[in-house]
């Protein structure tokens, strides 16, 4: 495989609604929406956001399906994606001060000494938090 160059690109999530976990991932995570695309005869939209160009970083794909009816089952092999951030315990403290969901409160993790948290978007997925 040496010839063959490897990057990781992105990861893509469906959502439920778009404006919703636009807004959550801008706000809350900093993230900034760097392209967005509507595809009229396949009925979804594609909304990728990062701290910085896609040739650059690794990014997060929002794909949003127009006809979807109901919330995504995340199913049982989901994990989470993880932001490294400073100062964790005051984000954390803004994060719920504001209604966001932290499932573990940040502090040291099991069998280690990284401080972490964990978060949910508005479909549920899990974000885990790291202390940088």
């Amino acid at each position: 495989m040496g010839e063959i160059d490897f990057k990781y690109l992105h990861t893509m999530m469906r959502v439920y609604d778009l404006d919703k976990s636009i807004d959550f991932y801008t706000k809350y995570l900093n993230m900034k929406v760097l392209r967005k695309s509507d595809y009229p005869s396949g009925k979804f939209t594609l909304v990728f956001l990062g701290y910085g160009s896609e040739d650059a970083n690794t990014v997060l794909e929002l794909t949003y399906n127009w006809d979807q009816e109901k919330p995504y089952n995340i199913g049982d092999a989901w994990g989470h994606i993880a932001i490294g951030v400073k100062g964790i315990y005051n984000l954390c403290k803004k994060l719920e001060d504001d209604g966001v969901n932290v499932v573990r409160k940040p502090g040291p993790m099991k069998h280690g000494t990284t401080v972490i948290a964990f978060i949910k978007d508005p479909d549920g997925y899990s974000i885990e938090l790291i202390e940088k």
